[in-house]
């Protein structure tokens, strides 16, 4: 129809304010550490940011943990949190709407607005950008760069490197670039695009200009979607076309909140519940949101209003997750500077879908389910758990997620029912000394004090050079009578953090199968672990 978009038009001028390193300022802010000090924040112990002074000494991102350590001794770590980058970034957020109303927040550290507005109003995008990055630096405390150009991604790369680029010039901008900037570390897409990246670099397309020259129908043919999505920022356009499916009126989703809520703890029950119900409400109209509106009233009629915009159509667990880290920015107040909170408690919350698309953008995990029925169960079970925390607290409801590591506690994080489900540390790291699997299907909370013996009655124990003393031919667990060793398997040991002699742990393993108790014939299968001079039973095999 004649004025609607096409697949091919360019998208508008956009102007994004970014703040370089985002997750190291927000957790340097929050130990109260001074710019010098070397910071670089570590997810699956691997570095996903790291500060200017870091970066000096040779630490780089995706450098392993030991390495960086190894390159700045001086190094402070933290654990990635994007609810504290959230929570620390609500003050910049704020800093940004008094010049620039209509702000987007598409992730701690990224805020995008139309550029048409600040440019008019400030007579053009270079002086908008000089007057943002003045008042954001005054008002909360923080660096910044602008960048404009067509589209979210060009105009991230822009303010990546403090440009302005001219309407229409966009596709000229980005094909000098290298392919690389296709993969975004900063945007948390786990893989993202590293796989595609290697394989264009391979193939010697190395800029995105070389690229985009490549007929989107052959990208299609050979790559997949996944790639045509790449394919369309690299010739300048938006992600996906710009046609959306308008909104519902009813889609939006209220809570009276009675008595009225200042703890961010009981915040974030109400949120969860909310972005439950709206998930629930879009599913059935086989819908997804990519742009969140979250408002909030106060007792004393005060408005809060923020918006989120995603790249990736938000899972439930995503709906809340931006909910519960903007209630916990409002009602704190915290920043490099803070500021003043909400001056009564919340009375009303409301979620508002401004950007949906179909709901088979949304690839849910296989523990979701494949079938109708399926989803639906999956849906109800997670409506209890939520009421259940709600009853005995968030750490009351856990899921086990599987990550890196030589023992089977040290592989496996409990957490929290609707928070990220991300490994503490990397599977795919080689980790000398692993235990080989199958791993044990029990692992008691406390260590199960366990005696090894040899066939004189001698206590079995571990060389300097990582062997047993002698063959295992009896165990006694936790007291009992000792049992005979039908057979046993080992040791794998492991002289962990040897560098830090306050942390340093050295650990051997062996893997003994049991004969059945008096009068029983069931054999036992048990891994145990020697250190500090004992045995302990660290897993039961089934």
């Amino acid at each position: 129809m004649p004025g609607e978009p096409s697949d091919r038009t360019p998208p508008a001028q956009t102007l994004v304010v970014w703040c370089p390193d985002w997750p190291v300022v927000a957790a340097a802010a929050e130990a109260g550490l001074p710019p010098q000090i070397p910071v670089a924040v570590l997810a699956a112990n691997r570095v996903i940011a790291c500060s200017a002074v870091a970066r000096a000494e040779g630490v780089a991102r995706d450098m392993s943990k030991r390495p960086a350590q190894a390159r700045c001794p001086e190094l402070v770590v933290f654990e990635d949190d994007q609810g504290r980058d959230a929570r620390l970034f609500e003050p910049v957020a704020a800093a940004v709407e008094d010049l620039a109303p209509g702000i987007e927040v598409y992730r701690p550290g990224v805020v995008a607005v139309p550029a048409r507005g600040p440019a008019g109003y400030f007579g053009g995008a270079e002086a908008a950008a000089e007057r943002l990055v003045d008042h954001v630096a005054a008002a909360a405390g923080v660096e910044c760069q602008v960048g404009v150009a067509g589209g979210l991604f060009a105009a991230t790369l822009a303010a990546h490197r403090g440009l302005v680029v001219p309407d229409g010039d966009t596709a000229a901008f980005l094909a000098p670039l290298g392919i690389g900037e296709l993969d975004q570390p900063a945007e948390r897409r786990g893989k993202g695009r590293t796989e595609l990246v290697d394989l264009l670099r391979r193939l010697g397309l190395r800029t995105l200009g070389a690229f985009a020259a490549v007929p989107e129908r052959d990208v299609a043919s050979r790559f997949g979607g996944p790639a045509v999505l790449a394919h369309r920022l690299a010739r300048g356009l938006e992600e996906r076309p710009p046609a959306r499916r308008r909104p519902p009126a009813d889609l939006a989703v209220t809570e009276e909140l009675d008595p009225p809520i200042e703890r961010v703890d009981t915040a974030a029950f109400a949120a969860r519940a909310l972005a439950e119900r709206l998930h629930e409400k879009l599913a059935g109209r086989g819908l997804a949101c990519t742009r969140l509106a979250i408002h909030a009233r106060t007792e004393r009629g005060e408005e809060l209003c923020r918006v989120w915009r995603c790249a990736e159509p938000l899972t439930p667990a995503g709906l809340a997750d931006r909910v519960r880290w903007q209630l916990d920015g409002w009602l704190t107040g915290r920043g490099l500077r803070r500021t003043a909170g909400p001056s009564a408690g919340l009375t009303l919350l409301r979620l508002d879908p401004e950007e949906v698309v179909d709901a088979t953008a949304l690839q849910l995990g296989l523990w979701a389910g494949a079938g109708q029925d399926q989803g639906e169960n999956a849906e109800r079970a997670g409506r209890v758990l939520v009421r259940v925390q709600g009853m005995l607290g968030p750490e009351a409801v856990v899921t086990p997620v599987l990550g890196g590591g030589r023992g089977p506690a040290d592989r496996v994080r409990l957490v929290p029912w609707g928070d990220e489900r991300s490994p503490g540390t990397d599977p795919e790291l080689p980790w000398p000394g692993r235990l080989p699997p199958p791993f044990p299907a029990t692992v008691p909370d406390e260590p199960i004090p366990v005696q090894v013996f040899d066939e004189e009655g001698t206590e079995v124990g571990v060389t300097g050079r990582h062997r047993l003393t002698a063959e295992p031919y009896r165990v006694a667990v936790d007291g009992r009578p000792p049992r005979r060793v039908r057979g046993w398997a080992g040791p794998w040991t492991a002289d962990e953090q040897w560098w830090e002699p306050a942390k340093a742990r050295r650990r051997a393993r062996i893997q003994v199968v049991l004969a059945g108790e008096p009068g029983k014939t069931e054999e036992t299968a048990l891994l145990l672990v020697r250190e500090g001079g004992r045995w302990t039973v660290e897993g039961e095999y089934d």
